[in-house]
């Protein structure tokens, strides 16, 4: 850490003193669009929140002042690397800086300490956890601390994609402290500018700055799914040599993606949270310094990248909504100069994204929130014109076509779809709005199944009058009602389609609509595996499946002594209303009804919350949960061996979590995991093993 500041000017100082500073110390000879204001009110003492696209230069209207104003700015930041890569920064430009992170010496922290203490520090990064440590805020109080700056400050927000607790403590340090704050993020509606300033400022008015979402030099691109390796291999070798960022679901498909790229001859890595520090550092290191990587990561990736060179960003799969799409892009051609994004998605993402939504442990409202986000997404996926002037228009600002997106290049084939949605929307109706959409194809298309027939919707008027369109073409009609906020999901009962209040007129007849016709007509292929139970019933069935497991946890037996799948999956078909109903379910005896069946209908009605393993829990919505799920029924299968003879034996929830998320590869791996030895190792390994392969 440099212990020689750069010349700090007076509070007072003129603008001139601020473009002197920006040229002597930064290099610059003029600021950025928007900069220069927002420099001046943070040096003049005020509250400032300032929502400026990525790239558009944000750390410097918090380090420059910094270095204008008397005293010890402390900037809060939410990653050690992008802190890391500030200081580093900083300190090359000889200002002194430090970041207070987990991943000091004792002699890095040492010396920031004694900087402090002789006043020699003007910037000192702390992440947002460092607050709940008591003597945080006694430490920046010695130390002449004058101005707060928050980064990424859209993390306050519950209803946000990258919300981080520690951020709500933030609030209490500027009361404390007394001094003003700046905060600064890319991604804000009004929402999250409303609570930002509720959260941060107390409620307070700090001066804003808006200084536009628009990344012109981005072109924005989306397709939909026909072998999406091969779509980013074709994409990644169009490119070849540039440096990129591909996002995935998963972190076997980072893995998986990597390994294909550098097969074709690139310079590619895999990231993810289920990494070692020490990988995921290198990896960071080597995409800073190395040209032509391609970084193929979860979202784990990217927050803290400030690599101004990445040249396109593409997605394997549907990012989780708008915000988190719209940060993620933001990461390609932070130069200004042109970069390419590339966006796959297919119904096995919708899927996974409203899954991650209905099991997550938010309240209803936050669900319902985060479902519109995702339908927003989807409309910007299906839009039929200008894709930039949707997105832009999300976050409030008003654009004319770009001509840097697909569809202003080549144009979407469009249809009326308004009598389609019409016998859509009718068919919701007259089932109550209590099914989804596949129930609700096979009403339109006149498909005679058992659930049909069970709740006599054959005779509905409804029963056959889309069958001018296949499955595949109603599964796009309802996928683009979803993008245009027409239907929503409700996440109380397990995704079953409600109407807006925006599909009244299209209902009423007065409003036509029209949709994309090429995403109607593609033919639907499948590339992965197939889902033990359709679209509309799987969150009913992981809700279930929580509930067995939280059941036989207290019971100390395997879940399946509770109900075998088959069960879960008839009741989350069947969805049964009453004892009796449910006593019709197979492998529900007597005894089960009495012991289970009110509990098990109340999951099915949404009467109770069901439980789940603290373990478990934390995986929710992850397709780790779905891995220790697997685990933990392999291990129930062999508690007493192949046989059933043997010693009963088991594994604590803790250590199935582990190799969920650690994904070992060998015995000798697994028996290194922390719960694992010998004789579990030889009575689980290779069925966990054979688990992890296949997932």
């Amino acid at each position: 850490m440099s212990s020689t500041p750069a010349d700090p000017v007076s509070e007072a100082a003129a603008p001139d003193r601020s473009r002197d500073l920006l040229a002597r110390v930064f290099g610059f000879a003029a600021f950025r669009p928007g900069q220069e204001e927002i420099v001046e009110a943070v040096i003049a003492g005020q509250d400032v929140l300032a929502i400026m696209p990525t790239g558009g230069g944000k750390s410097l209207c918090f380090q420059l002042p910094a270095l204008a104003r008397d005293g010890l700015t402390v900037v809060i930041s939410p990653l050690i690397a992008l802190m890391r890569d500030q200081v580093r920064g900083l300190q090359e430009a000889g200002v002194a800086a430090g970041a207070l992170t987990s991943g000091n010496t004792p002699e890095e922290n040492e010396e920031i300490f004694a900087a402090m203490e002789g006043g020699r520090l003007k910037l000192l990064y702390i992440a947002p956890e460092r607050l709940a440590s008591s003597g945080t805020t006694a430490m920046l109080r010695r130390s002449d601390c004058r101005l707060i700056a928050v980064d990424e400050a859209h993390c306050v927000s519950q209803w946000g994609h990258d919300f981080r607790p520690d951020y709500l403590r933030i609030g209490e340090l500027r009361q404390a402290l007394g001094v003003p704050l700046a905060a600064f993020t890319a991604t804000a509606d009004r929402a999250t500018q409303d609570e930002i300033v509720q959260r941060l400022f107390a409620g307070g008015q700090p001066e804003t700055f808006l200084r536009g979402f628009d990344r012109p030099n981005i072109r924005l691109a989306f397709a939909a799914k026909d072998s999406p390796r091969k779509q980013i291999m074709a994409f990644a070798a169009a490119r070849k040599g540039q440096s990129g960022i591909v996002y995935c679901a998963t972190r076997a498909r980072t893995e998986t993606l990597a390994r294909a790229l550098e097969e074709a001859g690139h310079n590619a890595r895999a990231y993810h949270g289920g990494m070692e520090d020490w990988e995921r550092r290198k990896v960071e290191s080597l995409f800073q310094t190395e040209e032509g990587l391609i970084v193929c990561a979860t979202v784990a990736f990217g927050m803290g990248v400030d690599k101004p060179d990445v040249r396109w960003v593409a997605h394997s799969d549907l990012p989780k909504s708008i915000e988190a799409y719209y940060q993620e892009i933001g990461r390609a051609g932070r130069d200004g100069l042109p970069a390419d994004t590339l966006t796959l998605y297919g119904p096995d993402d919708i899927r996974l994204r409203r899954a991650q939504i209905d099991e997550s442990n938010a309240p209803p409202e936050r669900r319902e929130a985060d479902h519109a986000r995702l339908n927003t997404l989807l409309g910007l996926a299906e839009a039929t014109a200008c894709r930039r002037r949707m997105l832009l228009a999300y976050f409030g600002e008003v654009s004319e076509p770009c001509g840097n997106c697909d569809l202003c290049e080549r144009p979407a084939k469009t249809f009326d779809a308004t009598e389609a949605v019409r016998k859509a929307l009718s068919a919701m109706l007259r089932t109550g709005e209590s099914f989804g959409t596949g129930h609700l194809v096979d009403i339109l298309t006149g498909t005679l199944t058992d659930k049909v027939k069970q709740w006599r919707h054959d005779d509905l008027p409804t029963f056959g009058v889309g069958r001018e369109l296949s499955k595949h073409a109603w599964q796009a009609v309802f996928r683009q009602m979803m993008g245009r906020d027409l239907v929503r999901p409700d996440a109380e009962r397990h995704g079953a389609l409600r109407m807006t209040e925006a599909a009244r007129p299209v209902l009423k007849g007065e409003q036509a609509l029209t949709f994309r016709a090429d995403t109607v007509e593609r033919i639907a292929t499948r590339t992965e595996p197939r889902a033990l139970v359709s679209d509309e019933d799987a969150p009913l069935l992981s809700a279930l499946k929580a509930m067995r497991r939280a059941l036989a946890d207290r019971a100390g037996v395997p879940p399946y002594v509770i109900f075998t799948d088959r069960s879960l999956i008839e009741m989350a078909e069947r969805r049964p209303t009453s004892l009796d109903d449910f006593a019709a379910i197979s492998g529900v005896g007597a005894t089960k009804l009495e012991r289970y069946g009110q509990t098990f209908l109340g999951v099915i009605t949404g009467a109770v919350t069901p439980a789940a393993h603290p373990a478990r829990r934390k995986l929710a919505g992850s397709e780790a949960g779905e891995v220790m799920d697997r685990l933990a029924e392999a291990q129930a299968a062999l508690t007493r061996g192949e046989d059933g003879t043997g010693k009963y034996l088991v594994c604590t929830h803790a250590t199935l979590r582990a190799i969920a998320e650690r994904r070992p590869r060998s015995l000798s791996e697994l028996e290194r995991i922390q719960g694992m030895g010998t004789a579990k190792v030889e009575r689980f390994g290779e069925a966990f093993l054979g688990v992890l392969a296949d997932t």
